[in-house]
């Protein structure tokens, strides 16, 4: 009997010692699930805070995107004949002007260090040396200092009254090469806006023309005559001021290699006079 009320004992304490354990773990295993929970919300929570930063990220670019197809849009309901002559107004114009500046981009030297190159040559008495110098010279000074010294190394046009008048006529010569295609700038110029003006009265003219189709003035009848009116004529007027930009920017510096050849004229001069080989 004693043996078997201690088994019992002994099975009882096991018992009731397993239960408190197992009772913990429960605790234990339910914190860890409220702990999950509490996590998941917070996840949930943060992700419905940076939503709306992803959207703030997105709309620019669907405004981009929107102001493109606009600028598209209204592009094309210029009228297609009108907006594209004024496109190719731009087209053409551009052209010419990136020519012209390529052109006096390659015109410009250094004129003071040219023309104390030519003086030394031509003081040391090497006046061919001095026309081969300037014959593998770019720009419209070198071509002046080379008419020049080609009279100056002849034997009969060199006298300094033939040397002025000759470098008067290449500067000339020169100066109008370097003008050469401005005229074309100009008349794209003036060719835009006038473009846009026209399609303007058309747009007009359109205008009037559904309302009498209408037999009614109403907004919705006008609104689109006037629409491909002042597209067009924003258009034109746009075209012509980026041409005068480039064209003033190329007369500027027309202006400056003038400049230049005058500078380079009277340093000729002053050489040649001083060369032994001038009939004063």
């Amino acid at each position: 009997m004693k043996k078997y009320f201690a088994i019992v004992a002994m099975v009882a304490a096991c018992t009731f010692g397993m239960t408190p354990s197992v009772m913990a773990q429960d605790e234990v295993a339910d914190a860890a699930a409220e702990q999950v929970d509490s996590a998941a919300v917070d996840s949930a929570a943060v992700d419905s805070v940076e939503a709306p930063v992803v959207e703030e990220t997105v709309a620019p670019v669907e405004e981009e995107e929107g102001l493109h197809k606009t600028l598209k849009t209204k592009f094309i309901e210029g009228d297609a004949g009108f907006m594209s002559l004024v496109a190719i107004a731009l087209v053409l114009g551009l052209a010419f002007c990136i020519e012209r500046i390529i052109y006096l981009t390659l015109a410009q030297v250094n004129t003071r260090k040219f023309m104390a190159t030519i003086a030394e040559k031509v003081k040391g008495g090497k006046i061919e040396d001095a026309i081969k110098f300037a014959s593998e010279t770019r720009g419209p000074v070198a071509q002046l200092a080379k008419k020049a010294l080609q009279n100056l190394n002849s034997d009969d046009q060199n006298d300094i009254a033939t040397i002025e008048r000759t470098i008067n006529i290449e500067a000339e010569v020169q100066g109008a090469y370097l003008e050469e295609n401005c005229s074309w700038i100009t008349l794209f110029i003036a060719m835009a806006p006038s473009l846009g003006f026209l399609g303007t009265v058309i747009g007009m003219v359109q205008a009037f023309d559904d309302i009498e189709r209408a037999g009614d003035i109403s907004p919705t009848v006008v609104a689109g005559g006037m629409k491909v009116a002042l597209i067009t004529t924003i258009f034109g007027i746009v075209v012509a001021l980026i041409l005068q930009v480039f064209y003033n920017y190329i007369l500027s510096r027309v202006e400056g290699l003038n400049s230049n050849m005058e500078e380079a004229a009277m340093s000729l001069l002053d050489t040649c006079v001083k060369s032994p080989k001038c009939k004063k």
